[in-house]
């Protein structure tokens, strides 16, 4: 099975006056990518905030997300400890945690790919989910029609990495 995910990206370092824009952003998208600097423990305090606004905003504690630690190739200069790191994934629901390094570009699709497996897979649960009750309750569902495939979403699935 193929899946279609139109990815979008936002960088909101320093976008404080764009807060409507990152919770417009916040609402459509599916899955995030938090991303900090291990040179930065501020960065990391950060995203505790984007979290919180994220579940806040989507009302769901399940939400796809992953963690990144960027700028792994400064391992001289790291401020935030791999397993402070894994500590705050742990807490955050076992949220995956990586270490990057765009410079190097390691391990950048990784986190990539696995968000977007993280998205299709709520989604075809939450697809299932919906045609058990359908079936459950005998009705065929509003726009339901012979030869419908239910697993399939149009390219409006997004994925935001903030």
């Amino acid at each position: 099975m193929r899946a279609m995910i139109n990815m979008h990206s936002l960088d909101t370092a320093g976008t404080e006056q764009f807060t409507a824009m990152r919770e417009l952003y916040m609402r459509q998208g599916q899955g995030f990518l938090l991303v900090f600097s291990i040179t930065s423990m501020s960065s990391l305090q950060e995203l505790a905030e984007l979290r919180d606004q994220i579940i806040h905003i989507k009302d769901d504690e399940n939400i796809p997300l992953v963690i990144v630690g960027n700028k792994s190739d400064l391992e001289e200069d790291r401020v935030v400890s791999r397993a402070r790191a894994f500590q705050i994934s742990q807490i955050w629901g076992n949220a995956p945690y990586y270490e990057t390094s765009a410079r190097r570009r390691a391990n950048v699709d990784e986190v990539f790919v696995d968000l977007c497996r993280q998205i299709i897979r709520k989604d075809m649960n939450l697809t299932q989910m919906r045609d058990q009750e359908m079936a459950s309750r005998g009705d065929a569902g509003p726009g339901r029609r012979r030869g419908h495939r239910p697993g399939r979403r149009r390219n409006r699935d997004r994925c935001v990495i903030l």
